[in-house]
Parts: structure tokens; sequence; C-alpha cells
């Protein structure tokens, strides 16, 4: 099975991309594959342009949209990798999704709309607040991140939204014991979803 992990964080040392890493070491363990995709790295350009919105003439889709929906064909299980600013994506991972999941890769011209694209392949999201989990709760601000987000974009595309595992009061310095659970959970969640896959035969 093939994961696409998509961080969007800037900082290579943030708790983010140890989740990323983690995840990724975890599934390579499993024997499955995964292709990282950290988008501060790749200077993934967010603006979605007027000529690739959907309308009277077909989309036109920059090079770099083209060569990510390529890299992106036989993916099986997309996992989002990002922190909440403001209890919403970062600007760069909503510009990835509109860019690349977009027309005529994450759905396409239906009768009275669309069709998803992407039925029967998953998608699993870890994100960090520097609010505490009970604040989260209280406020119904993970609800309605997973309501407007995920089940939007797992409808929209077919997929199948099958975790969604938050870290709450995640601030620079946090203590190694808040770190190793972070891990932990993590690696768990991998684990839970996810079977070890048969070596390849000689």
């Amino acid at each position: 099975m093939k994961h696409a992990i998509i961080l969007a964080h800037p900082a290579r040392t943030s708790l983010n991309a140890a989740i990323a890493r983690t995840y990724a070491e975890t599934l390579t363990h499993l024997g499955h594959e995964v292709l990282l995709r950290d988008l501060y790295r790749m200077r993934f350009d967010p603006c979605l342009r007027a000529g690739e919105i959907p309308g009277p003439k077909a989309p036109v889709f920059r090079p770099d949209v083209l060569r990510e929906r390529e890299q992106l064909a036989d993916v099986e299980v997309f996992v989002l990798v990002y922190p909440l600013w403001f209890n919403m994506p970062p600007a760069i991972l909503k510009g990835y999704v509109d860019r690349v999941f977009g027309m005529g890769f994450g759905f396409n011209p239906g009768f009275g709309g669309t069709d998803p694209a992407l039925t029967g392949r998953k998608l699993v999201s870890f994100t960090t607040s520097g609010a505490p989990d009970a604040w989260m709760r209280e406020t119904d601000a993970l609800t309605g991140l997973t309501r407007l987000f995920d089940a939007h974009l797992a409808g929209t595309c077919g997929l199948t939204a099958i975790d969604h595992v938050h870290f709450g009061g995640m601030v620079s310095g946090i203590t190694d014991e808040a770190y190793d659970e972070v891990i932990g959970k993590v690696r768990s969640a991998a684990t839970a979803h996810f079977r070890q896959r048969p070596a390849a035969k000689a």
C-alpha cells in the first residue's frame, strides 16, 4: 500500500515534522511504500490561478500541479500533517488541496455536479495546536474542522476518512515525556489501521 504524507509546517525541527517522520518510519517498517510531500521544502505555490478554475473553458493546469498529480496517481492513503493556525489548516495546505485535489484529480464533472475520482482511497490526519485539548472540545473547534475540512474533502473526492489524531497544548519547549507520548500515539495510530505487508518473494 502506498501512502502520501503531506506535511505543512515551515520548521524542519517542528513536532509536525517529527510526526511525519514517525509515521513514515512506522509504515516503512510494516512494508508499505511512503511518499513524503513537504510543502515548504518543495516551495509549493498555493495560489490558485484563474485558468485553473473550471468554467466554460477546460481548466489549464500548471506544470507543478501536473507533476504532483502524477506523483500521487497510485497513492492509496493520503496523510495530512499540519498545525492549526486560527483553528484552520495553514494556507499552503489549503492551496495544495485547491490546486492538486481539484477538477481532474479529486473529482470529475458529473451530471448536475461532480463525481468523486478517488473512491476507495483513505484519508488520515494528524494535527497540533497550541490550544489545549479541553478548550478544543469545549469550543467544538476540532469538530468544526473535521466537518468542514476532513469530511468535505473526503466526500468530494470519494475518500474514506479513517482517523484524525489531534495533539492539543503543543507549544515550543514541550517536555520529553510529552514528546514521547505524541510519538507513541502516532506509531499506535499507524499500526492500528495498517498491517505488516508480506515480504516480496525473491
